[in-house]
């Protein structure tokens, strides 16, 4: 349906692509992956003719639609959020347009053409366009009192959502989405999740939301060295069993029959378990179809996250007693809290208002006063926080080594040797140890702090939304590092996979009180006696 010949791009002496050659198919969906600056998105920019390349060709089969999720969010300011929507669908938009400039300044001679059109706007089922782009606005969290709002005065992360709706309006033939997941809740990223995975044409994805990759995708394009390789399966597949290859490389004296059969067993185990899924049922692709050979080790760089502990903490952890926050419009946020954090707790911070728990964190650790209420934390603790915005950290001219020193406790880890094992770690080696904080990439800061944390080596870890701008390599091996972490941490994150493989409890922060619970994340999001409950605490 949609294929990619011979392409190369390349930014002056910068190649990013090189000779790419490849097919995306009808009933498939594919999750572009690579490090941060592999040229993702412009791959995708390039597929959808917003770019040029170097040379080359991308060839869409004649009579099929392609669909883009737009990037530039004022792009619609002058339309109504429902006309924005069935723009999606360009075409039938056309033939809408024309159908009522006509009759807007009818005449007799218009009689003909008006027939024509209408019969092709038929055909396209043009006469459901409103109430079908209405239905997709539910779906997707948008109330029908917004329905005839101007774009303009959308509030920008509605405006995320309609645009959304526009790309899927219509069931384009190809999908291309670049960070679909991004600003969206919960309940919305898992309906997209089934309407994808039930998708019957072919969608292209880019996404750091692992779980999404997961449930929606049957094939993974790996760009590494300018190359595109395309793997059968979801990500989780394609990371263990890259990881698995690589394992295997490095044993070099391996006989080949025994790597051959290892990988083999893994192929039928993971297949074993993805035809329970949901994504499996829906899908054509069978992992046990795969063949060994195409499986090869990454040449991805996963940061060595270790967190570790100067000393362990007590029982007492934290104690939070009847508190409540406004924002600084006035809003109430939460109201009369009541908290007891345990020693070991991984406790997934949660509420729908993401000031919401922002605000937490900047009360517990100080930065905040609270509207009522109380908080202690246990003699024995120590903490380290991660906040949403850590621009504050960086407003200076100080190298990384004289910036991570600025929390260094003894002679001995001010050394610079110490410092820089520590920006190793999270891959700032070299000369890229020198460079200035205040140049730093969102991604780069947030490793910058994770090697501040890793120094402070608190018994109490604070992570306000820590996986924004990181890509998919530092998201996994964040994960896997808190996942054997032996002290308490509270987090809040959009990022599903890291809220279910890490939380033992979840605390839903409300206007009207405090949710708290010990599940994991998925068991708390689909219960039905605390989904009636939370839906009476927004209230």
């Amino acid at each position: 349906m949609l294929s990619v010949s011979n392409l190369s791009i390349q930014f002056g002496k910068r190649v990013l692509f090189d000779e790419v050659n490849v097919s995306f198919t009808q009933g498939n969906c594919y999750g572009i992956i690579g490090a941060n600056g592999a040229g993702k998105s412009t791959f995708l920019k390039a597929l959808s003719k917003q770019l040029d390349p170097t040379s080359g060709h991308v060839h869409l089969e004649p009579g099929k639609r392609m669909s883009i999720l737009e990037q530039n969010h004022n792009a619609y300011d002058n339309n109504t959020v429902l006309e924005t929507v069935v723009k999606g669908n360009k075409p039938l938009f056309e033939i809408k347009t024309e159908i009522d400039a006509l009759y807007a300044d009818y005449d007799d001679k218009y009689a003909d053409r008006i027939g024509e059109l209408q019969v092709q706007f038929e055909e396209m089922n043009g006469w459901n366009a409103d109430s079908d782009a209405a239905a997709m606005l539910s779906n997707l969290g948008i109330n029908e009192s917004f329905h005839y709002t101007l774009m303009s005065d959308l509030d920008p992360k509605l405006k995320v959502r309609v645009l959304l709706a526009q790309a899927l309006f219509g069931t384009p033939d190809v999908l291309i989405m670049d960070e679909p997941t991004n600003d969206l809740d919960y309940e919305t990223i898992s309906w997209l999740e089934t309407f994808l995975a039930d998708y019957e044409n072919t969608v292209i994805v880019v996404s750091h939301d692992r779980h999404f990759l997961d449930a929606v995708c049957t094939h993974i394009a790996d760009i590494d060295f300018g190359k595109m390789n395309l793997y059968s399966g979801n990500y989780t597949f394609w990371y263990e069993s890259s990881q698995l290859a690589l394992r295997q490389r490095a044993q070099q004296n391996k006989k080949a029959e025994e790597k051959a059969k290892e990988l083999q067993e893994f192929i039928m185990r993971f297949s074993a378990n993805v035809a329970k899924s949901k994504q499996a049922t829906s899908r054509k692709k069978m992992l046990s179809k795969l063949k060994v050979d195409d499986i090869k080790p990454s040449s991805r760089r996963y940061p060595a996250i270790i967190f570790e502990r100067e000393r362990e903490a007590g029982d007492q952890i934290l104690n939070v007693q009847g508190l409540s926050a406004t924002s600084e419009d006035g809003d109430l946020l939460f109201e009369g809290v009541d908290l007891n954090l345990a020693k070991g707790d991984k406790v997934a911070l949660f509420s729908k208002d993401a000031r919401a728990t922002t605000a937490f964190y900047e009360i517990i650790n100080g930065n905040k006063k609270a509207s009522s209420g109380t908080f202690q934390w246990g003699v024995t603790t120590t903490q380290s926080y991660l906040p949403a915005d850590n621009s504050a950290f960086f407003n200076t001219e100080n190298s990384l080594v004289d910036w991570l020193r600025q929390w260094a406790k003894t002679e001995e880890e001010r050394e610079e040797v110490h410092i820089r094992g520590f920006l190793g770690k999270m891959l700032f080696s070299g000369e890229e140890a020198l460079k200035k904080a205040s140049v730093l990439s969102g991604g780069e800061k947030v490793r910058c702090m994770l090697s501040r944390m890793m120094m402070l080596r608190a018994n109490v870890v604070q992570l306000d939304e820590p996986t924004n701008h990181l890509d998919l390599e530092s998201i996994t091996a964040f994960n896997n590092s808190l996942k054997t972490f032996k002290g308490t941490v509270l987090f809040t994150t959009h990022d599903h996979e890291f809220a279910q493989t890490l939380a033992n409890r979840v605390v839903e922060l409300t206007p009207k009180g405090v949710i708290d619970r010990y599940l994991s994340f998925d068991d708390y999001m689909s219960d039905k006696s605390i989904k009636a409950q939370r839906e009476k605490m927004y209230q």
